[in-house]
């Protein structure tokens, strides 16, 4: 191909058409398509079933969006993956079962005595939780604030460890299970055989203002501010007259009462919490945490709610849906084609560092 100017011919090169290109978009869409297929077909055959597996998926995501966000605030101030937040909030679900104990919490009681023990298991945990995190910065990740990055790392899985060490000599090997309705149970509305109960509400109405106020905290308030100045740069931000320890002990601190609230929901609505539950669910709410675009706090809850979906839509739908012994790879599959094809997630926005 040639552009004439004025007397001269250029010679302009043909960009040749690489099918690699297109392979990762049309192969995406290929798979949201057959996933919207195979939604629509299982909707149609099972509607009932179809709206209770999607009205769990949303209180399941609602518990993930509180471990995500965790992840999302520590790593938007320090660029830190914290295995250990999992951990953290098997904990706190392990002293929601101590104080549902404590409590005498019994199936079936009365919502004067079930109300003030949940704000009051919240606030503990969220304490407790909240002041290990900071610990836990304190003591692994501070000194190796300046170490290359394959150090804290390393440490974090360590903390991780040790966390997942103490929920097993704490409570042992065994499943720690709790009574199954402290939660009430009643119907709020239902759609042929299907219904929302309490138990789902009570999750949504503690996780949806939790939300709103982070939100808030981190949009509108000086500390809020200082937390996303040192974020942006940490060397400005300490040049400004902002305390950055301080700052990012803040963050761990909100980081680790977000888990602890988490832990307080999971333990009632799910009614049993093993040792390795924090492992799990950690990496799951990670995976949330890359989908919705890591760093971004719409994105985690984004992010959550799709595998709170996917996790109960896999594990309970019937027409050619691949079961539950296939969920964890299902999720981690998400999160390996998430970091290859968009490592951004759904909101977050390409740099030039993550591609």
């Amino acid at each position: 191909m040639a552009i004439r100017i004025s007397d001269q011919v250029v010679a302009v090169p043909r960009r040749r058409v690489n099918p690699a290109d297109y392979a990762a978009p049309v192969g995406g869409g290929l798979l949201v398509a057959l996933l919207a297929v195979s939604l629509i077909v299982n909707l149609v055959k099972t509607p009932t079933a179809f709206l209770d597996l999607f009205l769990v998926g949303l209180t399941v995501g609602a518990v993930y969006a509180l471990i995500a966000l965790g992840y999302s605030l520590v790593y938007g101030i320090l660029e830190l993956i914290n295995f250990a937040h999992g951990d953290v909030f098997m904990l706190g679900a392990m002293m929601t079962t101590t104080f549902v104990g404590i409590f005498n919490l019994q199936g079936g009681g009365s919502l004067g005595a079930l109300v003030p023990a949940i704000l009051a298991m919240l606030v503990i945990c969220a304490v407790f939780c909240g002041a290990l995190n900071v610990g836990i910065e304190f003591v692994a990740y501070r000194p190796l604030r300046n170490a290359p990055r394959l150090a804290p790392l390393i440490t974090a899985i360590g903390a991780s460890f040790i966390c997942q060490n103490a929920g097993l000599v704490w409570k042992g090997p065994a499943p720690v299970n709790i009574a199954d309705n402290i939660l009430p149970t009643g119907q709020i509305f239902t759609w042929g055989d299907a219904g929302y109960g309490w138990n789902k509400l009570i999750v949504v109405v503690v996780t949806v203002p939790t939300l709103l106020v982070l939100t808030w905290f981190v949009q509108k308030t000086k500390q809020g501010k200082a937390m996303r100045a040192v974020a942006q740069d940490k060397d400005a931000a300490a040049m400004m007259g902002i305390n950055v320890n301080r700052t990012i002990s803040t963050t761990f601190l909100i980081a680790g009462a977000l888990a602890g609230f988490a832990g307080v929901l999971y333990s009632l609505f799910f009614t049993s919490v093993t040792f390795d539950t924090g492992f799990r669910l950690g990496l799951f709410a990670f995976t949330a945490a890359v989908l919705g675009g890591i760093g971004n706090l719409p994105g985690a809850v984004l992010g959550a709610l799709c595998i709170g979906m996917i996790e109960q839509f896999n594990n309970g739908l019937g027409w050619h849906a691949p079961g539950t012994d296939w969920t964890t790879s299902i999720i981690f599959a998400i999160l390996i084609l998430i970091l290859v094809f968009r490592p951004e997630g759904l909101l977050g926005e390409r740099t030039p560092e993550g591609g």
